[in-house]
Parts: C-alpha cells; sequence; structure tokens
C-alpha cells in the first residue's frame, strides 16, 4: 500500500526534522488563531506568526481544554468536523476534542507506525473503549488504512465480556490486539479459565499493541512471555493527541517528532527544554479542528537525543506517569512503577499476575495472587527484594488466585442487550425497560 507521508526510519538527521518542524510552525500558529480561545489570549497583544515566535508561546493547559468546553478549541465550521471525542474525565470535568477527515489521514497514518506492521492479511482485534474516547476508533481507522479486518471488541461494552474476547480470539484466528497492559493480563487469565494456555492455544496471534499505563521493561517481556513470546508492542498518546510515540524494534519508545513538536516542562522553573525529565508538552503539526499550541499533558517523562540502536533519529521518551505518585514509605520513596518491576521479576512459574499495593507512612502492604504450590516462595522472594532493592519496612501477603480478580469476571456472559416488556410467570422482571 503507497504511504503518503515518511515513515519513523526515512529520516536522516535531526536538524532535517529541525527544518521541517520550523517549516511547519508558522501554518500550525495561523490555524490556532482562528479559534476562540488562542484569538482571545492574543486579543491584546501582538500573535505569534513566525517559528521565531514560538519560544514566546504560553503553554495550554488541561484547565484551559476543561474551561473551552466544548467548541472554545475549534478552529474550523463545525460542518467540517469529522468526528468528536471527550477525555475519561478522570479529573471529574471532561475536555473535548475534534477532528476533521484530514486530521483522521494523519492521526490513523500515527497509530499505524508499527515496526510490526498492520497488514491486509491481519485480523485486528480492538479491546479498547469506543465511547466518546478516541481509542477505539483510532485502532479502527490505522487497521482499515492497512486493510485489515477489524473486530470491534470495546473494553467497555456489556456486549463483549473477557469469555467472549477469548472465543474471539480463537475462533477467529486474531493475529494482532490493541489494548491496555492490564487488559492483556485479564484476557490470558479469561484464557486459564477457559481451559486455554495463552502461549500455545492462539498460535495466529503474533503481536499486541498496548498503551494508556506506564509499562516498564520488566511487565513488558512478562507479558510476552505469558502470551509465548510474541512482542508487546507499546505506543504513547492522549484523546486529546492521538499517538504520538512508538516502539521501535530495540523495544525505546520515539515521539514522532516529525508530527509534532515535543518538549519538556520544568514547572520548578518554568523552563521548556527539547531533552531532560519534566512534564511532556505538545504542540501538533497535522491539525485542523483543534490545534494546540504547546499543550502541557502533564505526563512526568524523560526525554532523550542519544542514538538508539535502531537507526531512528527520532528522539525518545520514557513515560513515567502522572506527577505526585510516588509515596514516602518510612525513608524510602515507593512508586508504582518500581513495585512493578519487582512483582514482574519474579520466575514465570510462580504465575503471579494480580497484585496491590498501599503505602502507609510505616510500611507498605503489598497482596499477590499465586498458585498454592509457589505462593509462599513468592512472598519470600519478594519481601526479599523489597528489602534488598528498596529498604522499605513491608508487609507482603499471598493470595489464592481469584481473590483479587474474581473468577465470575473472568467467565461471567452477559444477558442479550435489548429491553424486555413481557415476562412469563416466575421470571425476573424487574429487569422491564432496563438493558441488562
Amino acid at each position: 500500500m503507497s504511504r503518503s507521508r515518511p515513515e519513523p526510519g526515512d529520516w536522516s538527521s535531526a536538524a532535517e526534522l529541525a527544518e521541517l518542524q520550523r517549516t511547519r510552525l508558522p501554518g500550525v500558529i495561523a490555524q490556532a488563531l482562528n479559534s476562540p480561545f488562542y484569538a482571545a489570549r492574543y486579543r491584546d497583544r501582538t500573535p505569534p506568526r513566525s517559528a521565531e515566535d514560538f519560544a514566546g508561546i504560553e503553554i495550554t493547559t488541561k484547565q484551559d481544554l476543561r474551561g473551552q468546553y466544548p467548541f472554545g478549541m475549534l478552529a474550523v465550521e463545525r460542518e467540517r468536523l469529522a468526528t468528536y471525542h471527550e477525555s475519561s474525565g478522570t479529573a471529574g470535568e471532561p475536555t473535548a476534542s475534534y477532528y476533521t477527515d484530514e486530521d483522521w489521514a494523519d492521526l490513523a497514518e500515527r497509530f499505524a507506525r508499527k515496526w510490526v506492521g498492520i497488514e491486509p492479511s491481519d485480523t485486528f482485534l480492538v479491546r479498547t473503549p469506543y465511547g466518546l474516547v478516541i481509542t477505539g476508533h483510532l485502532a479502527q481507522a490505522a487497521g482499515r488504512l492497512r486493510g485489515a479486518t477489524v473486530v470491534p471488541g470495546d473494553a467497555r461494552s456489556l456486549a463483549t465480556p473477557l469469555s467472549r474476547m477469548v472465543r474471539v480470539l480463537k475462533s477467529l484466528d486474531v493475529t494482532l490486539t490493541w489494548c491496555n497492559p492490564t487488559e492483556i493480563t485479564m484476557l490470558a487469565a479469561a484464557a486459564k479459565a477457559a481451559g486455554l494456555r495463552p502461549d500455545r492455544d492462539f498460535p495466529a496471534l503474533r503481536a499486541m499493541f498496548t498503551a494508556a499505563e506506564p509499562l516498564s521493561e520488566v511487565r513488558r517481556r512478562r507479558l510476552s512471555e505469558i502470551w509465548g513470546g510474541i512482542p508487546v508492542v507499546e505506543e504513547y498518546g492522549s484523546t486529546e493527541t492521538g499517538t504520538i510515540a512508538g516502539q521501535c524494534p530495540e523495544g525505546r519508545l520515539h515521539l514522532w517528532a516529525d508530527r509534532a513538536v515535543f518538549e519538556v516542562y520544568d514547572p520548578a522553573t518554568g523552563e521548556l527544554s527539547p531533552t531532560g525529565r519534566g512534564q511532556m508538552v505538545v504542540t501538533p503539526l497535522h491539525r485542523e479542528a483543534m490545534p494546540l499550541l504547546r499543550y502541557n499533558l502533564a505526563d512526568e517523562v524523560e526525554v532523550s537525543d542519544e542514538a538508539c540502536p535502531c537507526g531512528w533519529v527520532l528522539p525518545t521518551v520514557t513515560v513515567l506517569g502522572r506527577a505526585g505518585t510516588e509515596h514516602r514509605v518510612g525513608g524510602a520513596t515507593v512508586t508504582q512503577q518500581r513495585l512493578e518491576e519487582l512483582v514482574f521479576s519474579l520466575p514465570l512459574s510462580y504465575e503471579v499476575m494480580f497484585w496491590r499495593a498501599m503505602a502507609h507512612r510505616d510500611v507498605l502492604r503489598l497482596e499477590l495472587e499465586a498458585p498454592d504450590a509457589v505462593r509462599e516462595q513468592a512472598v519470600k522472594e519478594l519481601g526479599a527484594a523489597l528489602d534488598r532493592e528498596l529498604g522499605v519496612p513491608h508487609r507482603v501477603t499471598g493470595l489464592p488466585p481469584g481473590t483479587l480478580v474474581p473468577e465470575r469476571a473472568l467467565t461471567a456472559q452477559r444477558d442479550i442487550l435489548k429491553a424486555r416488556y413481557l415476562f412469563a410467570e416466575g421470571e425476573d422482571w424487574d429487569k422491564a425497560v432496563m438493558y441488562f
């Protein structure tokens, strides 16, 4: 299939990328000034116009987007919109995002930038939400762009429980999946609950695409092992921006610097720089409906321009999560990522997939599921790792499988999602009208 834009490996130097950004920025800025929000921001002062003016542009925050809900960021006529989306609203207030058909051409191409390519011969299970957020629609658009057969297994629909998705994976010979890392684990557990082995009974499956959670290398490797060694290919993005980084064959995340300008923001100093540790700031270069100038995703990241063995000249990013996720326990600092690395460093044979932890001031409580035969040893080894690596007071408890994730969550079938009004004697008519 022909490509309308370059692929990640087509760029020869950082200077070439920088020149591309300088060329695109004046048009990006001009388009942004068509929106009510940016027009008002520069109503009483000279607006930026050139790439040289970009350094003086202030940050756009998530609160700015919330304050402009729903169409204060719109830079085109409403008739030109192809789709409307909202973030999941984890902070209590949603942010709106909208795209034209031209925007979608860029979105789909960015998602399709996988070193494990999407091919017409693929059957692609999309196991992320479709409702309002962009993730399911993004994968569907990329799958269709590359000619794959798309299976819409919406992760938030009552009609697509885990047990049904396991059947679909096997019966349809699914070759690619798209879901978050926890869902990859849940699918594996559901397969086991159905009497199947994830590492053996899905021979058509050749890769699993994932995002939406910070993913340590240790956990990514464990997910791959659980599914028989197939690649687990990560990407990074948001509903507001679409995909902004993808994994190379060496396992590192590269920022799509030919599609957006990326900067690292230090909230302590207010400085922005192209590399270093801080919060991720993004300026998309191909955005008509909702241009964003220096949009702060507020994700804690570390960006580097060091050479990668894969040969891509695009900068690399390590996603550390949202700021404020560190916790003090005793005299030590605990993060989810570090705990994840220790939990999934336990031997694969211990079959540890689900765990949880609570950070108290004086002790870290951690619970994990493990089979009877290895539970005591798993607890012992994880406790030793916590002593050795973190030096944190802890209480580790082993639990039988099915405690943290009940078996019914893995095996349940849902009633048909259609309303009923007439019931026979003895049936439960409390379900009348409602969808179950």
